[in-house]
């Protein structure tokens, strides 16, 4: 009789046990898939050689750090070694998954806002990520390249076809220089807003931090790297991309308020 009773008590308490598992279960899982908006905008940055992706010496990652100053707060910039583009491949796809299911719809693709940029060799890692993203149908607001170099195997001077916008700074002196003119694959669907030459022998830019082997043979290729009215010609360019939007916005919302 004891025997049957304490056998009952058991079996009820392991029921209610095994009753709970799940909802215990749903709640952890349902957390991490609970679903986020993408950011409003995805910024990934590149820099060049064999520099690392936090060096605060180079320009590239100065630059990041300032445009994340006025940058809006949902959105994400990050930087990334040239050799890196898969990492930031997957990085821009987990952004853009907002219900986390691990496929990307086409809604989701429909709301990225990407900009690429990247000097030197990260200047090509821009055009080939772009071109990864093309194969993917996720499109891109803005490739940036300043003194782009492509390596073995690499091709900067086409831009694809999911690309809206890009433009290209470079100069041409020294035994590494960058590609002097980009096009677009598909002129009706991406606007190569302009290749914009520098000339450091007629006006030279004062770089600090630098090694002595770029000071010897990559002066000029060095110089477009540190100069600060270079890139300040690059943040113009993505805050009118930024901002342009926003500006649409207010108007459109101005006018639907007038009587």
């Amino acid at each position: 009789m004891l025997h049957r009773a304490g056998s009952r008590i058991f079996l009820t308490a392991f029921a209610l046990f095994a009753a709970a598992v799940p909802t215990l279960l749903a709640d952890d899982s349902g957390a991490e898939r609970s679903s986020q908006p993408a950011p409003s905008y995805i910024l990934i940055g590149f820099v060049g050689g064999f520099v690392r992706h936090d060096n605060p010496n180079h320009g590239p990652v100065q630059f990041a750090e300032r445009l994340q100053q006025w940058l809006p707060k949902d959105a994400h910039l990050q930087m990334f070694e040239n050799r890196r583009r898969k990492a930031a491949f997957r990085t821009i796809v987990s952004l853009l998954d907002a219900d986390h299911n691990g496929v990307l719809s086409p809604e989701e693709k429909a709301q990225a806002r990407i900009i690429l940029f990247g000097q030197s060799w990260g200047g090509s890692a821009a055009v080939m990520l772009a071109r990864d993203l093309n194969r993917a149908h996720i499109p891109v607001l803005l490739t940036v390249q300043v003194d782009s170099v492509a390596k073995l195997g690499e091709n900067d001077a086409v831009i694809p076809e999911n690309v809206a916008e890009a433009v290209n700074f470079y100069q041409p002196h020294g035994m590494v220089h960058g590609r002097k003119q980009i096009r677009a694959a598909e002129g009706s669907k991406t606007q190569i807003l302009g290749n914009y030459r520098f000339d450091y022998k007629q006006s030279p830019v004062r770089c600090e931090g630098y090694s002595w082997a770029d000071r010897t043979f990559t002066r000029s290729h060095m110089q477009i790297e540190c100069d600060p009215k270079l890139w300040q010609q690059v943040e113009d360019v993505i805050r009118k991309q930024i901002e342009a939007p926003e500006r649409t916005a207010v108007a459109s919302s101005e006018s639907k308020s007038q009587p």
